[in-house]
């Protein structure tokens, strides 16, 4: 099962137009550590599960802070959150996750669209503070609709550009990449069209970015295979027309799962034996597996249950 963690809801506030920020305290004494690039699950009082990224200090460990767009197709989660969620309210959330870890270099340009910027803010407070030549980028439709702007130029105004695309169109990415060094590193957090845009301009061995939506991929058509729960010694089935995951939960194995896409890595299963195929967007590491999208290239996977 899933550790947790026992937070109420200290402050929700409006910061932009469709965006609320909120502060969730720890109730049982110090929240688990973290670091930029951060995310966590909140599980919602209407029984849905969603991920946040932490966009608040690393160094407060009584709080973590986050912030949610409203999406005008939410499937329950911002909805709640902007229509229902009121302080003090009690939530559980997990311990944090980083799949998007900020790592060592000589220089940085960070990229951000709209709700993008929450990992991005304490990744550009620690790159600052390490002393090394740092840039953000910062677009949004207008100024009304981009979160923390008064926070960002505050703190870093030096080196913080907002763009209002409405307005001025979308940053010139050639230009930005011709004015960094050749082994700066490039971190993107956006809408689709801006990681694709990223991507196509920088080189993919410099670029680290952050989806919140799968990349449609093609693959073969699913075949069945068995999962082989080494712990247990029962074999489960798992059909073409169902997902690891929810065969997993079908058979009295409640793996955890939040996005239910590969993007979010709360479904991670131990892999111990087999041919996984990995369909995921985050880059399952050596033995792992996130049971939501990926399947098995060999007639059987052992899993650690």
């Amino acid at each position: 099962m899933q550790q947790m963690q026992h937070t109420t809801l200290d402050h929700i506030e409006q910061i932009a137009e469709g965006v609320v920020s909120l502060v969730l305290r720890g109730t049982t004494g110090p929240l688990a550590p973290w670091e930029p690039g951060a995310h966590i699950d909140v599980a919602l009082p209407n029984w849905l599960t969603r991920q946040y990224s932490l966009c608040g200090d690393p160094a407060d460990r009584d709080a973590y802070r986050i912030a949610v767009r409203h999406d005008p197709l939410s499937r329950g989660g911002s909805e709640y959150i902007h229509r229902f969620l009121r302080r003090g309210r009690t939530l559980d959330v997990s311990l944090p996750r980083n799949h998007f870890p900020l790592v060592p270099a000589p220089e940085y340009l960070f990229l951000a669209g709209g709700i993008g910027i929450t990992p991005i803010l304490p990744m550009l407070r620690a790159a600052a503070a390490s002393g090394v030549p740092v840039s953000l980028v910062y677009a949004g439709r207008s100024p009304a609709t981009i979160p923390f702007a008064d926070e960002l130029l505050s703190l870093h105004g030096d080196v913080v550009r907002i763009v209002a695309t409405r307005h001025h169109g979308r940053p010139d990415l050639t230009a930005l990449r011709s004015a960094l060094r050749p082994d700066a590193l490039v971190y993107c957090c956006g809408p689709a069209p801006m990681l694709a845009a990223a991507e196509a301009t920088f080189p993919a061995e410099r670029l680290h970015v952050e989806r919140f939506q799968p990349v449609t991929r093609t693959y073969a058509p699913n075949t069945p295979f068995e999962a082989v729960c080494a712990r247990s010694g029962r074999t489960v089935q798992v059909p073409p027309d169902e997902s690891l995951l929810d065969a997993l939960t079908h058979a009295g194995y409640p793996v955890p799962s939040g996005c239910r896409e590969g993007v979010c890595g709360s479904c991670e299963v131990t892999l111990l034996g087999g041919e996984p195929e990995h369909r995921d967007d985050i880059g399952a590491p050596a033995g792992r597996m996130y049971a939501c999208v990926s399947r098995a290239q060999s007639p059987q996977l052992v899993v650690d249950l």
